[in-house]
């Protein structure tokens, strides 16, 4: 009875779930229905039609902000695998005095809410000439605690035949990291791949603040300037469909990589 009764738990947590995201596409597909009881619900009468999602892709400027966002998530996450591959393996190959000491006060980055590291990154990047750029935004994240310690522990569970066997024969430690243990940890950089472009995608606050010019604006930024126009004329159906043009990247890229994400994820015990 167990098993019955647990899967029941999980379909119903994952009903609950998708109440916002059922509720965001059946409000960006129905005609503009401001002031009427039809607003919260999930099956309105009426036929269905894609207007405002043209006018919400006419209203904003989506086109460069699907770029800048872009160029963000891509600009971090390349620094990001060569920083936290060469500091886990630093961290799981290599010994040197106060090794696990070090790594415990780089975990503790970890329990900083990012909102306490707003006005310190922002005056470093205002010094360094960075401030109203990508890569003032992108900067702060070249460094990821999370990530090092995700590989890590990938770079712990693989057998160290191979690389031995590869030092031995004259290659460098740079050589061992980039031909042999990459390729084996590849789950693990994939799962770390998805949480950064998640995590950036979806970042707010520190692109409000280090950006200031419209032309840099990214996704979330932009929606919400765009949010604001649209909630003075109470048109919902426009922002449910701005919002939708925003989650729908990662949304598909889930559905369409959705084993190679578990897979990932199953490979370095991530839950």
């Amino acid at each position: 009875m167990k098993h019955p009764v647990r899967m029941l738990v999980v379909c119903a947590a994952a009903l609950i779930w998708l109440i916002p995201f059922a509720w965001m596409a059946v409000a960006s597909l129905r005609p503009d229905v401001s002031g009427t009881e039809d607003l919260a619900s999930l099956l309105p009468a009426g036929p269905f039609d894609f207007s405002n999602y043209r006018e919400a892709w006419a209203s904003g400027r989506f086109p460069l902000w699907y770029l800048n966002t872009t160029i963000l998530c891509v600009g971090i996450l390349i620094v990001q695998c060569v920083t936290v591959s060469l500091a886990g393996y630093a961290f799981a190959r290599l010994r040197f005095r106060f090794r696990g000491t070090l790594f415990t006060l780089f975990l503790m980055q970890i329990l900083l809410p990012p909102a306490v590291l707003v006005v310190p990154n922002l005056a470093m990047i205002t010094r360094l000439g960075l401030y109203d750029t990508l890569p003032g935004v992108m900067a702060p994240y070249f460094a990821s605690a999370f990530g090092v310690f995700l590989m890590r522990q990938t770079f712990l569970s693989l057998p160290r035949d191979f690389e031995d066997a590869a030092m031995i024969d004259g290659a460098t430690r740079l050589q061992v990291i980039v031909h042999i243990l990459l390729p084996l940890a590849r789950p693990g950089l994939v799962a770390f791949a998805i949480v950064s472009v998640t995590s950036h995608w979806n970042e707010f606050l520190w692109p409000l603040m280090a950006l200031n010019s419209p032309s840099h604006q990214v996704l979330t930024v932009g929606l919400a300037s765009f949010t604001s126009a649209a909630e003075s004329g109470g048109s919902w159906g426009v922002i449910a469909a701005g919002t939708a043009l925003v989650a729908a990247p990662l949304l598909a890229a889930f559905v369409i990589f959705q084993r190679q994400f578990v897979a990932s994820f199953v490979f370095t015990g991530l839950k």
